[in-house]
């Protein structure tokens, strides 16, 4: 005889372990939980600096080839990878060092690794012997593909919500960095959802071997960051 709260699951279609998944999901991936997002631009401090970017146009379109063939795309390939692992209950230590070798300026490699450390020490409060196995210097894509397979979280929605943070943390970075106000944010938000989800598709069928880009003017202005006269972000 189905319980009150068998029915209730059966109406819904969310289970305990679901509702648990997401909210797990939700706290590893808000702007609350400390990582340290906030002082890192990914490199579009420099962009904006040299007047490659200057408006809402601009950066939504930097963005965009950023997804396609920059940074975020390998990160999200290394993120699925280390998804896999941790759902075979393998470690990720390779890939951890893999995302590591593959941070193309000093700039990249701080925010990676410094943000990746301080996403495992906090994650690590939802114990996983996956996450044990990780290193304290672990980047980011590593650490929380990792921790989103340990917990049983679908691989679509924790691409999405990764995905999310890092084009919001570029979003929220410009608000401070040029002239646009809130509401474009948003508009920003929404324009990029479709090449966020294209994304998210091709990184889900994605190897080692897809690892790769094209985006050469975002790396050489991260590195340009690194020796800009006055800066607000730390990459």
């Amino acid at each position: 005889m189905a319980t009150a709260m068998d029915n209730t699951a059966i109406i819904t279609g969310i289970t305990m372990t679901d509702q648990r998944s997401l909210l797990r999901l939700m706290s590893w991936m808000s702007p609350a939980f400390p990582t340290g997002a906030f002082a890192y631009s990914q490199g579009l401090e420099g962009a904006v600096h040299d007047g490659l970017i200057s408006d809402g146009d601009a950066l939504r379109r930097w963005v965009e080839d950023s997804l396609a063939f920059g940074q975020p795309w390998n990160d999200a390939v290394l993120f699925a990878e280390s998804w896999r692992r941790a759902c075979a209950n393998e470690d990720s230590l390779d890939v951890a060092e893999l995302a590591e070798a593959m941070a193309g300026s000093a700039g990249r490699r701080l925010e990676t690794m410094s943000q990746g450390s301080a996403f495992l020490k906090a994650a690590r409060e939802w114990p996983s012997p996956v996450l044990d196995a990780l290193p304290s210097d672990c980047p980011l894509p590593a650490a929380a593909g990792a921790a989103s397979g340990a917990h049983g979280i679908d691989l679509d929605a924790a691409l999405a919500a990764f995905l999310h943070a890092m084009v919001s943390n570029a979003v929220q970075a410009s608000l401070r960095l040029l002239p646009i106000g809130q509401q474009q944010g948003v508009a920003i938000m929404a324009a990029l959802e479709d090449p966020v989800s294209d994304t998210i598709e091709r990184a889900m069928d994605s190897t080692l071997d897809d690892l790769g880009g094209a985006a050469f003017l975002a790396e050489i202005m991260s590195m340009r960051h690194e020796t800009q006269y006055s800066r607000l972000f730390r990459s």
